[in-house]
């Protein structure tokens, strides 16, 4: 299961370009076992992620779920440690009392909200995969955006983007799922 916001739910593509969804493919074709559950939603902060994932954890009862939240918060300017980083750490907490593996997705802000608030936000993911020896997922705005996969807004990857994002989440989790099929 992928809980996100925009970014997982495609926002500017056709739900069948999005990451989720290109993973989803990948393991069909693999005939791993498993069905992506896109539970992405434009717009989703870690406080609406924190208030679904009960009821997506008892409907899907997840093997794993891929966190991809945070950058609606940090957008909007909310308190790092108050919100962010309390919300994540109850979600992974939350997730793995049910059963089910982590794989954590490092958020990245734009660099106009400063270098002091971007820098401590993308320390809360580092931190919370360090603490919870998780892995963690990061990539790189200013390298897709130099590469062309954003679209004109420089926050939501394009076509490409998220052919891009597919690929670097893949890599991350093909041996968890390995691994879970084993077991």
């Amino acid at each position: 299961m992928v809980l996100g916001d925009s970014l997982s739910a495609g926002y500017g593509v056709r739900l069948n370009q999005s990451w989720p969804s290109l993973l989803d493919k990948k393991i069909q074709k693999q005939d791993l076992g498993f069905t992506v559950v896109n539970a992405g939603i434009s717009g989703d902060t870690t406080s609406g992620g924190l208030y679904r994932l009960p009821k997506l954890l008892s409907q899907h009862q997840p093997k794993l779920v891929i966190l991809e939240l945070g950058g609606n918060d940090g957008l909007r300017g909310m308190s790092l440690k108050k919100v962010v980083r309390k919300n994540l750490d109850q979600m992974i907490r939350m997730i793995r009392s049910s059963g089910a593996s982590v794989l954590l997705v490092g958020v990245e802000l734009p660099p106009n909200y400063g270098k002091n608030y971007t820098e401590n936000f993308k320390k809360i993911f580092d931190d919370l995969a360090q603490e919870y020896q998780l892995i963690l997922i990061n990539g790189s705005i200013q390298e897709m955006t130099e590469m062309g996969l954003m679209q004109s807004d420089g926050i939501h990857p394009n076509k490409g983007g998220h052919e891009l994002v597919a690929k670097e989440v893949w890599i991350k989790l093909q041996p968890l799922l390995l691994k879970l099929s084993a077991s």
